[in-house]
């Protein structure tokens, strides 16, 4: 038994060493000067511009929409998520007395996933990469379409008079509708929805893109930690970063428990988009409202952190709940 435990744990360490092995050399790579940190945002552009939709679209396109459209998946992580972000939200502004904005921005962390440049590759190597693809782009539906502008709305609400709220959620939904990713999710949808095939030329085009956003967006986002500073806000940013990490992933995993999906491999890659790191742009987010260093030293934490509580949400998944083989 113990064997058979230890088996499982080196195989749970041989799916996440890589991933934060290629973090670490992209830490290294800015840390020594191979790359500017300023090169880290253009490559991120790149996998978030290209690279990422058009691994989205790949995975929605060559499916038919009733394995697209997982009704209990969308509504078990979204469930999970916003009960997460309200109860992070009532956290900071009953019970720490913060401030309205950076209340919300506390329920943003603990709440959304950096799905695209950490999620995707983990689940791809527990669920195949077809599986991931496809859950990839309904978490990112959950995280655009919910999450974010429900977040931004409540951040600008205490200044908000007469209605103003309303424009905001437009104009969040406006600026969402322009994005690369979401215009891969409608496009993929549209193109299983239609059942036209795209041209052996196009498809391997963007096969080449998509296959080239888990080095690079692993490589960001090691780069990206050089120079985040966590002195002075520690305590806070370790609620933040020990929500996102366990609580999230509880929440997300207890409505696949209560509602589970018909294919098993669905909820596995749910609560394992829920245990990894926020995502990367959360410090960018929160510079409206003066909180990005804040927010900045939430994400390195909880980034650290995740090396050890991944592959405990990993172990859990495989040997306790067995849920994944």
């Amino acid at each position: 038994m113990h064997v058979s435990s230890f088996v499982r744990m080196l195989q749970t360490l041989a799916i996440t060493g890589p991933i934060y092995l290629v973090i670490g050399l992209g830490f290294l790579a800015v840390r020594f000067g191979v790359f500017a940190k300023v090169e880290m945002r253009i490559l991120g552009k790149y996998v978030v511009n290209f690279a990422l939709p058009a691994l989205v679209f790949t995975a929605l396109s060559q499916r038919p929409v009733n394995e697209i459209l997982n009704g209990r998946y969308l509504l078990g992580y979204a469930a999970g998520s916003l009960s997460v972000m309200l109860v992070a939200f009532g956290w900071g502004w009953w019970r720490q007395g913060k401030s309205f904005p950076l209340s919300t921005l506390c329920g943003l962390g603990m709440s959304s996933s950096n799905s695209g440049f950490v999620g995707y590759p983990i689940v791809a190597q527990v669920v195949g990469p077809s599986v991931a693809a496809v859950t990839l782009a309904m978490c990112m539906v959950v995280e655009n379409l919910l999450i974010i502008p429900l977040a931004l709305a409540m951040a600008d609400s205490e200044s908000a008079k007469g209605g103003k709220w309303h424009r905001i959620v437009m104009q969040s939904l406006v600026q969402l509708a322009r994005h690369p990713v979401v215009i891969a999710i409608v496009a993929g949808f549209g193109v299983a929805l239609i059942g036209v095939s795209v041209s052996p030329v196009l498809s391997r085009t963007i096969n080449v893109l998509a296959t080239s956003s888990m080095a690079v967006s692993l490589f960001v986002i090691g780069g990206s930690l050089v120079g985040l500073q966590t002195k002075g806000m520690r305590r806070d940013v370790s609620v933040i970063a020990l929500g996102k990490l366990l609580l999230h992933p509880s929440a997300v995993g207890l409505m696949m428990w209560l509602a589970p999906p018909a294919d098993p491999a669905l909820r596995v890659a749910a609560v394992i988009f829920a245990s990894v790191p926020m995502l990367s742009i959360y410090p960018v987010l929160a510079q409206k409202y003066g909180f990005e260093g804040f927010c900045a030293a939430a994400l390195l934490l909880a980034t650290v952190l995740s090396f050890v509580t991944i592959n405990g949400v990993l172990w859990l998944l495989t040997s306790v709940l067995l849920w994944a083989a």
